[in-house]
């Protein structure tokens, strides 16, 4: 299958993983690059150093092999990790937010394909106007951040929308097999992109025991919370999440201040430089002061869960995909497998059309 995203990123499948934080580390883009999809490292859970091995990395284990590294747009970083993408070879910059303009330009003065996330028609029309090459539609099942249209709703809009441009529209939120690429590519998307499939491989760097828990979950077994950071999160319903919601402002605020302490000491990070990033975080998004320190929640809630194993005392981001899921396959066989069902599924619509 050829498409947009297979030409413009150079891989062999229209199929793309996401960058999750502590999960989509150098192992699992490795293995998604050697099977011909595109892995994404997620630096948002890294620090500059961190990000630079870890992409050391990826090029050693998928040496020749394209791949992406997801950023935050409103890192007060970010200009830098695109010049050291840039001196890398990195393929394309990922963000889970609107890019500037100017981040846009950067990643295209380095070659970079630049593929933003967009939740809503005029967040795509916003972008596609910047530049950008590539959009990522992501419907409200989707897992982590997520808005409130579902997928088959906000695909059509944002095809719709840049149907007379050269963006490529790459669809998520509720895929996991080939059927979903063919319907996808039925829509007129360019391919897919999935997080929690990919999270539910054996080349994920996630405890076993939590990976088990996503196994268990039903179709119903996530929630949508504002509790971890301030913002609509899709994450697998446990009493820890629930634990969340109880308690107020009064406990929520110290909660987050403490963590956010807990992050610091994680990363090395100076205090002043973290009230530094808070104050440009606060301005980019346009947040309060408690909103910036619920933010502090969710690497160190994430961390607790998906390095530590400790389901009791962190988060864990998921789509409601997870609910159809029962298997834990490689990254190559994942991949195969997906593409031969999208394959099978095509043939058999065509055949329909042809009689």
């Amino acid at each position: 299958m050829r498409t947009r995203l297979t030409a413009l990123v150079g891989i062999d499948h229209p199929i793309m993983q996401t960058g999750m934080g502590y999960v989509a580390y150098p192992r699992l883009v490795a293995a998604t690059a050697r099977a011909g999809a595109l892995g994404v490292l997620a630096s948002a859970t890294m620090a500059y150093d961190e990000l630079e091995a870890a992409i050391a990395e990826v090029k050693a284990a998928a040496p020749d092999r394209p791949f992406g590294v997801n950023l935050r747009a409103d890192a007060p970083d970010a200009a830098e990790r695109i010049d050291l993408m840039g001196r890398e070879g990195v393929r394309v910059a990922s963000f889970a937010q609107a890019p500037s303009r100017d981040l846009i330009k950067r990643a295209h003065d380095h070659g970079m394909i630049v593929i933003p996330s967009v939740g809503a028609r005029r967040h795509a029309e916003k972008v596609a106007e910047w530049g950008v090459d590539a959009v990522v539609a992501q419907g409200g099942e989707g897992g982590g951040h997520t808005g409130p249209v579902p997928t088959t709703l906000l695909l059509p809009q944002v095809l719709d929308a840049l149907a007379a441009s050269s963006v490529a529209v790459i669809a998520a939120g509720g895929f996991f097999d080939g059927r979903g690429l063919a319907a996808a590519l039925a829509y007129g998307a360019d391919g897919v992109a999935m997080g929690t499939r990919f999270l539910l491989t054996s080349d994920a760097p996630v405890p076993r025991p939590i990976q088990g828990r996503y196994l268990s979950a039903d179709v119903t077994g996530t929630t949508v919370t504002r509790e971890v950071d301030g913002v609509p999160h899709r994450v697998l319903n446990t009493d820890f999440v629930a634990s969340l919601t109880r308690g107020g402002p009064l406990a929520r605020y110290p909660r987050a201040v403490g963590n956010a302490l807990r992050f610091a000491r994680m990363t090395g990070t100076p205090l002043r430089a973290m009230l530094r990033e808070g104050r440009a975080i606060r301005e980019a998004r346009g947040l309060s002061w408690p909103q910036v320190l619920m933010a502090a929640n969710t690497p160190v809630l994430l961390r607790a869960a998906m390095v530590d194993g400790r389901a009791d005392l962190g988060v864990m981001a998921s789509g409601q995909v997870v609910g159809v899921i029962d298997d834990l396959p490689s990254c190559a066989e994942l991949v195969r497998r997906v593409a031969a069902e999208a394959e099978e599924r095509l043939t058999a619509v065509h055949s329909l059309a042809m009689r």
